[in-house]
């Protein structure tokens, strides 16, 4: 599917799509860089959705996880980058192997002390 394509939500259709006012997308658009709607050629801002994607998760992150703003951008950005909790159960698995084996060193370093 091209980008032209692919369904594009006026602000106030993008707010009632993800259960949220306008004024908060328009404040969050400032301290989330990484939701940034495209605009039309008259300047007007319409998501698409992947904004949307980004949209509910800032929702959940404020709202359930009871983060602010600033902790939702960073835990974003994470998200966004591959860093914070596993994608699979086999990455997870792989990550208690590895905690496991540094707890180990660890304790074989506090036996020969």
């Amino acid at each position: 599917m091209a980008e032209s394509d692919e369904k594009r939500y006026a602000i106030g259709e993008a707010a009632r799509v993800a259960g949220v006012a306008e004024h908060l997308l328009r404040q969050w658009e400032r301290k989330i860089p990484q939701l940034k709607p495209k605009r039309d050629r008259a300047n007007r801002r319409y998501y698409t959705a992947a904004d949307l994607a980004i949209v509910r998760r800032v929702q959940y992150l404020v709202r359930h996880e009871k983060m602010t703003l600033d902790g939702a951008r960073v835990r974003l950005a994470q998200e966004l980058h591959g860093e914070g909790r596993p994608k699979s159960n086999r990455e997870a698995a792989d990550l208690v192997d590895k905690i496991q084996g540094e707890v180990r060193a660890m304790l074989d370093l506090l036996d020969t002390v």
